[in-house]
């Protein structure tokens, strides 16, 4: 505990001072009330980055989420995609050594030391199933003992998450669900057509939901009150889509192998769009059954 607290706190503590840094001055500039909002995705965006990033790339990540993410949409509740993973992205994409690739910190089994390496997923390109191979059960990495983010790991935590963010109306469950069902369907497809170059294709549905992030993503990401869905319909059309693209671009693109944070963000872009054709499709009915 206190050698995960030396290496996260730091993160968070840096998260948080450069999100309210930003919050202030836009509200200061804007003349309107400080916003509560940067208090989630202070927490979630380090939840998303492996524990040894420097810290000057979170200061980066931070500003280029709050900044491009959110503020330039108008702030909190304006935005269309979620500052969290913009800030995650553009991290991605700008440094990927230190955000999957060769040095990223792994927790060893001997030890709390740990050493660097490619996070599994970035191996499963070239080795297929990472954690069959190696030998670890799959209890271990449904429990969070793998190589990954911080908060991304642990399937358990983030279903316990999950019991509580529906529990209180703050999660959708339709979007949850929705998720689940592309991801199921779409691993069932690829596993039934297979490949002799990929291996990726084989990986089934049980392995899938404990490597990299999905289940975070499952629970946290894509369930976003404001750059999710907000019909009922749309949101269940949503989460399938979002599941069905996350293993997509996890199996099909083995040069990237962790696909739930582009599935999400790319959802986000076409959320408004669901929504205005269900609520297209309601009025219809809705005539339809008065006109008769």
């Amino acid at each position: 505990m206190a050698n995960g607290a030396w290496l996260v706190l730091p993160i968070i503590v840096v998260s948080y001072a450069t999100g309210f840094f930003w919050e202030n001055l836009f509200a200061y500039v804007r003349g309107h009330k400080f916003s509560e909002g940067f208090l989630l995705t202070g927490i979630l965006l380090p939840l998303t980055l492996p524990p040894t990033i420097p810290l000057w790339q979170v200061v980066v990540g931070v500003s280029f989420g709050v900044v491009i993410g959110k503020e330039i949409f108008g702030g909190t509740g304006m935005n269309i995609l979620n500052p969290a993973l913009t800030a995650r992205a553009f991290l991605f994409f700008a440094y990927p050594a230190q955000m999957s690739g060769d040095n990223v910190w792994i927790a060893a089994q001997t030890g709390p030391d740990g050493y660097s390496g490619a996070t599994w997923l970035a191996r499963a390109a070239v080795d297929g199933q990472p954690a069959l191979n190696d030998g670890v059960a799959w209890k271990d990495a449904f429990l969070g003992l793998v190589p990954g983010s911080m908060g991304e790991t642990s399937v358990l935590a983030c279903l316990i998450g999950a019991v509580v963010l529906i529990a209180t109306g703050i999660g959708s469950w339709r979007i949850m669900l929705g998720l689940v069902a592309g991801s199921y369907a779409t691993t069932l497809l690829l596993n039934a057509v297979g490949s002799d170059t990929n291996v990726l294709m084989a990986v089934p549905f049980h392995w899938q939901v404990v490597l990299g992030g999905w289940a975070f993503g499952l629970v946290f990401m894509a369930t976003d009150p404001v750059s999710a869905a907000h019909t009922h319909r749309g949101r269940w059309l949503y989460g399938f889509m979002v599941g069905v693209m996350a293993i997509l671009i996890r199996v099909v693109n083995p040069a990237y192998p962790e696909g739930m944070m582009l599935a999400i963000l790319f959802m986000n872009v076409f959320a408004s769009t669901i929504d205005h054709f269900v609520v297209r499709a309601n009025v219809r009915r809705r005539q339809a059954r008065y006109a008769s």
